[in-house]
């Protein structure tokens, strides 16, 4: 059975100008796991959000800053 924290990531939808994203939407739970995002932030960033460290804004935030910076690399 899916957790409910990870139905809100697989469910909430961004747009990132930033490599084979561009010009797709996307979900959080895929950007989080693309090549893009470290195992060991992915990891971290999963804790705080099931913590409720973090608030969906913010892994959203840090999500799509990671990815956009990683491809423009």
């Amino acid at each position: 059975k899916e957790e409910p924290w990870e139905t809100t990531l697989k469910t909430t939808v961004v747009e990132v100008e930033a490599g084979e994203f561009r010009g797709h939407r996307v979900s959080l739970w895929d950007l989080l796991h693309s090549r893009y995002i470290p195992e060991e932030n992915r990891k971290e960033l999963l804790v705080l959000y099931q913590a409720g460290e973090l608030t969906l804004e913010q892994v959203k935030t840090v999500v799509t800053t990671i990815v956009t910076r990683a491809a423009a690399a």
